[in-house]
């Protein structure tokens, strides 16, 4: 596609910083703009990349520094540029907080420079991103549930609807410019990937994003949106939860499941086409631990390598 990575106006002194298309590791963030002080929605994947994001946003942060940074989860290209903003408050919910420690960057350097069959495959995900070097940067204030937080007179409503995508996910709305950001409560044109769950829970988060007054709508990865975009993701969840329930007491085992469930949304025009497909393995796999807490999901390089082999890389 190209590099479509930019700055876009959304609302009124919201703006949003869209990478590529969004697929594995391309992640958006945003920024909200007061009167002299910025909230700064997310930092991406590593030092480059936010470095070069936060040069682009310099004309709005000159007169309104980032005061503040909201890390919406733990996944490493929202949270992993955190040491570049210097002197701002970082905030996370506490469910995030701890959950960013069990990846740290160095993990995914070494899986990037493994050899063999597991480098090859994280080589495959992420070889575009430098990983090297990165300072974990936790977060510096936590919440639960619900904060609001001032930025340069504006309010700014962090609303947890975690677990999830990842145990402790939040979405960010700015309520006088009818916006708000979703973290990957929302992949546009690209298949969700369900780590935490349970799919209902993020079915409810998009319901509750629904009964928002929001007209722009920043996803964590894809194309901006507004509510039809949130419908889209809340409809493919609801049928994979609803599919996995009927496989699994058809007593399919949960590749199995996987498997015709993917045949299904083939055939489904509204998910047909979207992008990292292989990620099904990973939302049925997630949908059986809701439905038996005995289910023991397979660890993290081979749920990697299901993905990939659903989609067709050969490692």
């Amino acid at each position: 596609m190209g590099d479509t990575t930019g700055l876009h106006e959304v609302g009124d002194g919201c703006h949003a910083y869209v990478q590529h298309d969004g697929s594995w590791g391309w992640s958006n963030a945003g920024l909200i703009s007061g009167d002299g002080a910025s909230l700064l929605v997310d930092t991406l994947f590593d030092l480059p990349l936010t470095q070069r994001m936060l040069d682009t946003m310099h004309g709005l942060t000159a007169t309104a520094p980032i005061a503040t940074v909201v890390n919406t989860h733990a996944n490493g290209d929202h949270c992993y540029g955190n040491e570049l903003v210097t002197g701002a408050e970082i905030i996370a919910s506490a469910a995030t907080a701890h959950e960013m420690a069990e990846v740290p960057p160095a993990l995914l350097a070494a899986l990037n420079t493994a050899d063999g069959p597991v480098g090859d495959l994280f080589r495959h995900f992420f070889g575009a991103f430098q990983f090297e070097g990165i300072t974990l940067t936790p977060p510096t204030r936590t919440f639960d549930q619900r904060l609001e937080v001032e930025v340069g007179g504006r309010l700014v409503e962090l609303i947890e609807v975690g677990p999830a995508h990842t145990r402790g996910d939040t979405i960010v709305h700015v309520p006088d410019a009818r916006t708000v950001f979703t973290g990957d409560i929302l992949f546009i044109g690209g298949t969700p990937i369900v780590w935490a769950g349970p799919l209902s829970n993020w079915v409810a988060a998009c319901d509750l994003m629904l009964g928002l007054d929001v007209e722009h709508v920043v996803p964590g990865h894809g194309g901006l949106t507004d509510k039809a975009g949130i419908v889209g993701v809340r409809d493919y969840l609801s049928f994979v939860d609803d599919a996995a329930r009927t496989h699994h007491a058809a007593g399919a085992d949960a590749w199995e499941a996987a498997r015709d469930i993917a045949r299904e949304i083939g055939e489904r025009p509204d998910f047909r086409g979207w992008s990292e497909f292989g990620r099904i393995t990973v939302n049925v796999d997630t949908a059986y631990r809701s439905l038996d807490p005995g289910h023991v999901s397979p660890d993290v390089v081979e749920q990697f390598r299901r993905m990939a082999q659903f989609e067709g890389f050969p490692g």
